[in-house]
C-alpha cells in the first residue's frame, strides 16, 4: 500500500513539473514568492485522491480576504447537512488565486490533459468553457431547474455545442465606480450615462481638485496595459457604439468597422486628457491603487453580489458609488464576467462534486433574497445598476432599458481564444499608445483574426 501511495506521489509530481515548465514563462513577471510556492506546492503534493465521503473544491473567489469567513461558514454547514467533508485541493486555493490568469488556465489545463492531481468541482473563468470543455462533464441535466431560473445569456456563456460545462455561480459585470461625494459637489445629480458626459464631467472635477492643488488627481481610470482586462474596456467601447463583438456568435469577424474604429480613437484621446499617460500600463491593481488613494473621479471596475453586499474596507468605502458603464449610440454595455462551477471527467467523486455545487448554487441564491446578507447601501451610491445585480441590492433605481450585457467570443472560438484576444488587446493597445491609426491597427487585426480562426469577416450583428 505505501508502495503505490508512493507511486501516486511521485506521479503528481512528475505531472506538475511538467505543468511548472509550460507556463514558467508566464511567470516571468510575478512575483517571486508565487514561483517559490508553486513548487513548494509540486514537491509537497501528496493527496492524489481525496478519501471517500469527501470532496475537494477550487476557486480563486474562496481564498480573497473579504471571502474566507463566509467560505468557512458554508464549508461547515455543507458538512454538516451532507456528510460529505471539503478536503484541501491537490492545488491550494491561495497558491491558484496568486498566479495570473494565463498561468491559472495554464495549470488546470495540463493537469486535466494529463489526469494529475485535480479537484473534485473547479470555480472556472467565463472565458475558459470553450478551451476547458473536452475536459469536463455535462452538468445541464443535473441542473436544469436551476439553470431555468437563471439569465439565459449567462447561461449561455458556460454553454459549448449545446453541452453546459459549468453551473453560473458568482456573475462579474463591468460597472462604472465614481465619487459621490464628488459628484454632489460639483453639482451633478447624478453619474453620467453617456461617454460624452463622462467626458464632460471628468475634466471637471479633474479641474476643480488640481486647483485645489491636488496634482495627481485625474478624471478617469482604467485598465489599458495589453490584457484581458483591456479587452473588457474595449468591448464595452464597441459595442455602446454598435462595433460588434469583435467575432460574432456565427463565427462572422466584425471588428474592422467604422463604429468599432472610433471608439478605439476615443479612448486614444482620454490618455493625458482625463486620463493619466501611465493607463496604458494599468491593471486591476494600479487603477484600483489610484481609486484608494483618492485620486480619481471615475473608474473601470467589476461588481458582483458579495462585493456590492459586503463593501471591502476602503478609506472611500462611504463615498464610492455604483452605476451601469456609460453608453454611445446604441446603448450602455457592461462585459460580462465571472466564474461557473465544473466537474472535471477525471474527478473521483463526482456524486459529491455535484452535491457541493447544488448547495453553493442554493446559497448564491438565498443570498439574493434574505436581507440579513445585505450591508446597508446609501441609494446615493447605487444608480442604474445592470439588471443581473438588482437583485443583490434592491434600494438601487431601475435601470436604464437600453442597458446590457456582452459576453467575449470565447465560446465561439473555443481553443483559439487566446490566440483572439491577445491578438485583439495588442491592436488596440497600439492605437491607444499612438504606434498605429486605428483604422490601420483595425485592418491588419481582421487579418489576424481570419488566420488564427479560420472565419470570414462581415458587419457587426446587432
Amino acid at each position: 500500500m505505501q508502495d503505490n501511495t508512493r507511486e501516486d506521489r511521485d506521479r503528481s509530481r512528475n505531472i506538475f513539473m511538467n505543468i511548472c515548465r509550460s507556463i514558467h514563462h508566464q511567470l516571468q513577471n510575478t512575483p517571486p514568492f508565487t514561483t517559490v510556492l508553486l513548487f513548494c506546492m509540486v514537491f509537497g503534493c501528496s493527496n492524489p485522491a481525496s478519501a471517500p465521503g469527501t470532496v475537494s473544491f477550487l476557486d480563486q473567489e474562496w481564498s480573497q480576504p473579504d471571502e474566507l469567513s463566509s467560505a468557512a461558514r458554508e464549508s461547515q454547514e455543507f458538512t454538516r447537512e451532507t456528510g460529505i467533508a471539503i478536503r484541501q485541493s491537490p492545488v491550494p486555493n491561495t497558491l491558484f488565486s496568486s498566479l495570473p490568469p494565463q498561468a491559472q488556465l495554464g495549470l488546470l489545463r495540463r493537469s486535466l490533459q494529463e489526469r494529475g492531481p485535480i479537484p473534485d468541482v473547479l470555480g472556472i473563468d467565463v472565458i475558459w468553457p470553450g478551451i476547458l470543455s473536452d475536459d469536463l462533464i455535462d452538468v445541464g441535466h443535473d441542473f436544469a431547474t436551476e439553470l431555468s431560473t437563471m439569465d439565459p445569456q449567462l447561461v449561455s456563456s458556460y454553454t459549448v455545442h449545446g453541452k453546459v460545462v459549468a453551473v453560473p455561480y458568482h456573475a462579474h459585470v463591468g460597472v462604472l465606480a465614481f465619487r459621490s461625494d464628488l459628484l454632489l459637489q460639483y453639482g451633478y445629480s447624478r453619474p453620467p450615462e453617456t461617454w460624452d458626459e463622462l467626458e464632460q464631467m471628468a475634466a471637471r472635477i479633474q479641474a476643480g481638485e488640481r486647483a485645489k492643488g491636488k496634482k495627481d488627481f485625474w478624471g478617469y481610470v482604467w485598465q489599458g496595459a495589453a490584457t484581458e482586462g483591456l479587452t473588457c474596456n474595449a468591448l464595452e467601447w464597441q459595442v455602446s457604439e454598435g462595433g460588434g463583438r469583435i467575432i460574432e456568435d456565427d463565427g462572422t469577424i466584425s471588428v474592422n468597422n467604422p463604429a468599432a474604429i472610433r471608439s478605439w480613437q476615443r479612448a486614444a484621446r482620454w490618455i493625458g486628457r482625463i486620463s493619466p499617460p501611465g493607463v496604458v500600463a494599468y491593471q486591476e491593481v494600479d487603477s484600483l491603487s489610484a481609486w484608494d488613494a483618492g485620486n480619481a473621479a471615475f473608474m473601470r471596475s467589476w461588481q458582483w453580489g458579495y462585493r456590492l453586499t459586503h463593501p471591502r474596507d476602503s478609506p472611500l468605502r462611504d463615498r464610492t458609488g455604483y452605476t451601469s458603464m456609460p453608453g454611445g449610440s446604441v446603448g450602455r454595455v457592461g462585459t460580462l464576467g465571472g466564474v461557473g462551477l465544473a466537474v472535471p471527467r477525471s474527478s473521483t467523486h463526482p456524486r459529491e462534486a455535484l452535491a457541493l455545487i447544488r448547495f453553493l448554487i442554493a446559497k448564491e441564491q438565498e443570498s439574493k433574497v434574505d436581507p440579513a446578507h445585505f450591508v446597508p447601501i446609501p441609494p446615493t451610491q447605487l444608480y442604474d445598476l445592470p439588471q443581473i445585480l438588482q437583485a443583490y441590492a434592491p434600494s438601487t433605481r431601475l435601470n436604464q432599458q437600453n442597458s446590457w450585457l456582452v459576453s467575449r467570443p470565447s465560446n465561439v472560438t473555443g481553443r483559439a481564444y487566446e490566440n483572439v484576444t491577445q491578438a485583439y488587446t495588442q491592436s488596440v493597445h497600439s492605437v491607444l499608445t499612438g504606434q498605429k491609426s486605428a483604422p490601420e491597427a483595425a485592418a491588419e487585426l481582421e487579418k489576424q483574426l481570419i488566420r488564427i480562426t479560420g472565419f470570414r469577416p462581415g458587419p457587426p450583428k446587432m
